[in-house]
């Protein structure tokens, strides 16, 4: 362009549109930032570059498969597991038809005086809530058993990985020993997850909880969905009192009510922080740890539960040594265990709907005297332990009864602990030896022969179909001579009983003999007399009862009365036991007492006597000293004692009227202690002993007065 000499202004934009509307200039884009330059290490998404890179690119990617494929499936575990749960907690019943799901029922003895001294069978002892019982006894099984109880919903994970752990290292299955559970887990368990007892399907209501406590794989996952329902369908606290009530805490104790009325005699509101911990270490072992089993180990395992409290701030320092220092102490009643053989007698004894198939709770009100039962237990252990040998494996058994049959006090065995155990007193059947000549007695007295009547104390042979002749002597070897029947007896003389029972007849003397009770085949030959036959000791006191009561008839029986607990109607009693029909005339019971005064004032009872006290009593030992019988009575009751080995060793130099009359004498020295003296109901004979003998020599009798009146009774003797 060419230029006319002047300078110009150059021209600008806004000039250029000098007088117009300046049109906006659109915003500047916001500028993204500068991408950096590829490198090599970048190139591709996600890709390395590096060595290194590609060594772990591969886990990358895995763990990246690992997360997508775990949320997810946790997401639906956690569904099914819902689910699950929610399905369990629907089913779920009220609690309160949870608490009490026994199939069988429950007994519980009482004594005479109406002191509880025995139980069987499960018992409950009614119900119980988690704020009902002893806040000591709350805080102590919370603390034993599931500290996390409050915080966790049905499971602690932690836990099971520390009870799988400890299985682990002591050698056993990661499901074997400990099982990390909860309490409400535990509490499923109990409920057996919600199956009901069926006795079609079960032998018994044992095999059905032993079902129950089997521990797999399958059981446990399920075990664990039914607690998680649990959570959903219960409270904690109504899940904790399904837990009190149904746990089993030993000695047949079904719940925390049940066990502190066995152990402690109170309610489970009442007990302190040292019986709270004493039943909570029961959870563990309950038959082992039970205080009645061993009252040391519970104690110490109590000990450890009391630690617990302290460390969980249930307890100051100061509770918990006052609970160590003074441990817990089982009631009278159980620290007693009073009477083991007679309730077993008892439980055999009664209906068996009401005691050992009962489905109900029954209260069964006894004859028993705990104070004469001591008595029998200490007489036992103070012979045993004074005047047996160490290491012998003798046995004894003792009954005291009254006159009507009442039994008082029984003895079974050593073992006076025993529950169950064979009983000596009721199911043993020995040879009665001469404990059974006063029954001989008894029948010629009450043909009218006199006690002061002689007999014949010589040498005979009896003629036994299909055996060699039989030729019985006395114990002493000797004979006498003519004697009196008083002398006889009290002497326990095998020839005069033999010839007096032949004489007046062995079938009049077995029909007295099982008048009085003692029942069974009674011996067909001579031999009778001599007591061949068998008879438990029960029996056989019961029918030494029967003279003292004047000659009738005894049904020894336990039970006075029964009833379902909580109803106040009597079911049944003792109305059909006891005295019954007539067997000799009281006059003859009068007799054969005197005569029985004169083994302890004379003859074969020596050792029985107790000063100011009159005792009517025989001796028994059967064939090779097997057996040793003492059965006596004063006054008020008859005892009967028992001595020999259960597997029929021969006893060495044991007589009825050595040990067992010690027994005897040591039972009955206790059970009258600073009572006064009860007269014997006995009658002294009128006259002197007659010139006359009785004499069964081939079947001539000597003393025509006695052969007229037994001829005409019974028609004559007879070999």
């Amino acid at each position: 362009m060419s230029s006319n000499g002047k300078r110009r202004t150059p021209l600008v934009a806004d000039k250029r549109y000098q007088g117009k509307a300046t049109p906006k200039k659109p915003a500047a884009k916001k500028q993204a930032p500068a991408r950096k330059p590829r490198t090599r290490k970048t190139a591709r998404r996600g890709r390395p570059t590096t060595v290194l890179g590609w060594l772990l690119w591969p886990f990358r990617i895995l763990l990246r498969i690992i997360w997508a494929i775990s949320w997810r499936a946790g997401l639906v575990a956690a569904l099914i597991i819902t689910g699950v749960s929610i399905y369990f907690a629907q089913q779920m019943p009220p609690v309160q038809t949870l608490i009490d799901q026994r199939a069988r029922g429950s007994v519980t003895m009482a004594d005479l005086t109406g002191e509880v001294f025995a139980w069987r069978g499960d018992q409950f002892g009614g119900m119980v809530t988690a704020r009902t019982v002893s806040p000591h006894l709350h805080n102590a099984v919370i603390a034993v058993e599931d500290r996390r109880f409050y915080g966790h919903f049905g499971l602690s994970p932690r836990g099971i990985a520390s009870a799988i752990r400890i299985n682990l290292n002591e050698g056993r299955g990661p499901l074997s020993g400990n099982g990390g559970s909860t309490i409400t887990q535990q509490t499923a368990k109990l409920l057996c997850l919600g199956v009901p007892y069926n006795a079609a399907q079960w032998e018994s209501e044992a095999a059905y909880e032993a079902d129950c406590r089997r521990t797999t794989l399958a059981r446990k996952l399920r075990e664990a969905f039914y607690a998680m329902g649990m959570e959903i369908a219960y409270t904690k606290e109504e899940i904790l009192t399904l837990y009190l009530n149904r746990a089993y805490l030993g000695a047949g104790s079904r719940g925390f009510e049940a066990a502190a009325q066995r152990y402690f005699g109170i309610s489970a509101a009442e007990v302190n922080p040292a019986q709270a911990a004493m039943l909570a270490g029961l959870l563990k072992a309950p038959s082992t740890l039970a205080p009645t089993a061993n009252i040391e180990r519970s104690r110490e395992r109590a000990a450890v539960v009391v630690r617990l409290m302290e460390g969980q701030g249930y307890l100051t320092a100061a509770q918990a040594q006052e609970a160590i220092t003074n441990p817990a102490a089982l009631s009278r009643a159980a620290e007693a265990r009073s009477g083991g053989f007679f309730a077993d007698w008892v439980m055999e004894s009664g209906p068996e709907f009401f005691t050992r198939n009962t489905t109900e709770d029954v209260i069964i009100r006894t004859t028993l005297d705990q104070r004469i039962q001591r008595a029998a237990e200490e007489a036992l252990v103070s012979v045993f332990e004074n005047l047996v040998a160490d290491g012998s494996e003798a046995q004894a058994a003792i009954v005291v009864m009254s006159a009507d049959g009442a039994v008082r006090a029984m003895v079974g065995g050593r073992n006076l602990r025993a529950t169950g155990a064979f009983n000596r007193a009721t199911q043993a059947l020995r040879q009665t030896g001469s404990a059974f000549k006063p029954f001989i007695y008894a029948a010629a007295l009450d043909l009218g022969v006199s006690p002061y009547a002689l007999i014949s104390d010589a040498p005979q042979c009896w003629s036994i179909p299909g055996s060699r002749e039989w030729c019985p002597e006395n114990y002493d070897r000797e004979f006498k001579g003519p004697i009196t029947m008083t002398q006889a007896l009290a002497e326990s003389r095998n020839l005069p009983a033999i010839f007096l029972s032949e004489d007046v007849g062995r079938e009049y003397v077995r029909n007295v003999a099982n008048g009085f009770g003692l029942q069974g085949e009674l011996a067909e030959g001579p031999a009778l007399a001599l007591g061949v036959s068998e008879s438990t000791l029960l029996n056989l006191t019961g029918a030494y009862a029967g003279i003292l009561n004047g000659g009738s008839q005894v049904t020894p029986y336990g039970l006075l009365d029964l009833r379902i607990q909580g109803d106040s109607a009597v079911l049944m009693d003792s109305q059909d036991a006891g005295i019954g029909n007539r067997i000799i005339s009281e006059q003859a019971a009068r007799q054969l007492t005197w005569m029985m005064t004169r083994v302890v004032e004379e003859g074969t009872g020596r050792r029985a006597r107790i000063d100011g006290w009159e005792i009517a009593a025989k001796t028994g030992t059967t064939n090779s000293a097997r057996d040793a019988w003492f059965i006596g009575f004063t006054g008020d009751y008859v005892t009967g004692v028992w001595m020999g080995y259960d597997n029929n060793t021969p006893l060495s130099g044991v007589t009825g009227g050595g040990l067992p009359a010690e027994i005897w004498r040591e039972t009955m020295v206790r059970v009258l202690e600073g009572r006064m003296p009860t007269p014997l109901p006995m009658m002294m004979p009128q006259t002197a002993a007659p010139a006359g003998i009785l004499e069964s020599q081939g079947g001539e009798v000597v003393d025509d007065d006695i052969v007229n009146l037994l001829d005409l009774l019974v028609g004559g003797g007879t070999n």
